[in-house]
């Protein structure tokens, strides 16, 4: 979608995407020739290997296929996306050899070690590829025109979004709207060139390359007439939806058999996106619970010498989907309560005992919920589950309550490393949370999820809200 945007010829577009698409094979395959040679082993072209290496780096090591997502890509984020693309084709090759044996043609220390160097290739190769093309076709192209018809929230963020990306090569030269600039309240790096009655003849008259249509869906009829306005022009016209007016979730056009669809509440996790979480998830929590599985058997003897009851309490939370889990806690009270009333725990409660209120002030009571991360019911890093009889109270008196399960339940959040803990003996102190967890679910990245796992490292022991 943003490459027509941009350029205006495709032929060039068209080869550099074509070297994008196979240089990553390229790469692969000759540092797997050079690794064989270097490591006295003879190398074989022909070979099931080698075709298979090819043919999944073709398919899986592919940089993004737009040239000007390229231009516009930062450095870490190009950095983080050939690391994961290589480990998903490192995954689905040692899945096929598993299942074919075709991979015992080379040996374990000639695959290690290619899989270890290639990887540091693939990020200098896609480093300067970048650079290349981010370099050839900010001067290969003449700067585009564009006017932006309508003034609000997304055509301002438009337009400041073109404005900090040079390499868009796009100039917005203003904004027409039939409302006066004092009316709209402009911001000082905005221009009022006009009405909406004056699109036509403006670009008519000033050789405009993009119109970008950014009117509210309530006036549909008034973009109607602009279109039929603006037929007699060859300007490239595009409709931006008003997308600040609504509280949007993981917002994203796409298209369902060729009708378009905007996406306005969806979860972060679709696509390679859900396979690296689940995959983060399901290895940290194994390295987790390998190096404290000491520490954990000597909870458990002093969690049950402490107190009648269960090492373990599981109580019914809401997981993923508003469906409805068991979640795993060693127990920190002498009562297990579950049921359509929970009373929260609060500051010097006569049910917490005295080892439970050292696991619960460490949150080490936590840790046998990463068994529910390897069930799939939980994740590391998510909005905290509550008790069913709090979310059905809560649901009620807080909008968005629910948009919250669109995700797994974690066991640390971004609400709790920002001191949403403990007690909420207020109604603002829950909708806290909730506003956190929904900026979790906007704005979630992989680096994301590491800053809330290093900042709950580090606040495990300096937390006076943890009781």
């Amino acid at each position: 979608m943003t490459q027509p945007v941009v350029f205006k010829q495709s032929l060039l577009i068209a080869i550099l995407a074509i070297v994008q698409a196979v240089l990553p094979a390229v790469v692969a395959v000759a540092s797997l020739f050079a690794t064989i040679i270097l490591l006295g082993r003879p190398f074989d072209p022909s070979s099931n290997s080698t075709v298979i290496v090819t043919v999944l780096c073709l398919m899986l090591v592919q940089a993004p296929r737009e040239v000007a997502t390229q231009l516009t890509s930062e450095r870490l984020s190009a950095v983080v996306d050939v690391i994961f693309r290589w480990f998903l084709m490192l995954a689905v090759l040692l899945a096929i050899g598993y299942a074919t044996k075709t991979l015992l043609f080379y040996p374990r220390r000639i695959f290690l070690t290619w899989a270890a160097v290639t990887p540091l290739a693939l990020i200098l190769v896609t480093l300067a590829m970048q650079e290349i093309m981010r370099s050839f076709l900010t001067n290969a192209f003449d700067n585009r025109t564009a006017i932006i018809a309508g003034y609000n929230g997304s055509s301002l963020e438009l337009a400041r979004r073109l404005k900090s990306n040079p390499a868009m090569r796009l100039k917005v030269s203003g904004f027409f709207d039939d409302r006066s600039s004092d009316r709209l309240e402009m911001e000082p790096d905005a221009k009022l060139v006009g009405s909406l009655n004056d699109v036509s003849q403006y670009v008519k008259e000033n050789s405009t390359d993009v119109i970008f249509i950014a009117l509210p869906i309530r006036h549909v009829k008034r973009v109607m007439n602009l279109l039929d306005d603006l037929r007699d022009t060859t300007a490239s016209i595009y409709y931006v939806p008003d997308i600040f007016v609504f509280d949007l979730i993981q917002a994203r056009s796409g298209e369902i058999h060729g009708i378009p669809v905007v996406a306005m509440c969806e979860t972060p996790f679709y696509g390679y996106r859900g396979v690296a979480k689940r995959l983060t998830d399901i290895g940290l929590s194994v390295v987790i619970l390998l190096l404290l599985l000491p520490f954990l058997l000597l909870v458990a003897i002093l969690v049950k010498v402490s107190s009648p009851g269960p090492v373990v309490f599981k109580q019914r939370r809401y997981g993923l989907d508003g469906r409805e889990i068991a979640v795993y806690k060693f127990r920190t009270m002498r009562v297990t309560e579950d049921g359509a009333y929970v009373r929260q725990a609060s500051k010097g409660d006569a049910r917490i005992t005295k080892i439970g209120a050292i696991l619960r002030r460490s949150s080490m009571d936590e840790l046998p919920q990463l068994i529910n991360v390897l069930q799939g019911r939980m994740s590391l890093v998510g909005p905290r589950p509550h008790a069913v009889a709090h979310n059905e109270e809560y649901r009620k008196l807080i909008k968005g309550y629910m948009v919250r399960h669109k995700v797994l339940p974690g066991i640390t959040g971004l609400a709790q490393v920002n001191g949403c803990r403990g007690e909420t003996t207020r109604l603002e102190d829950m909708q806290a949370r909730v506003n956190f967890d929904l900026d979790y679910l906007r704005h979630w990245s992989p680096m994301l999820d590491i800053k809330i796992i290093l900042l709950t490292a580090f606040k495990i022991f300096r937390d006076d809200k943890a009781y």
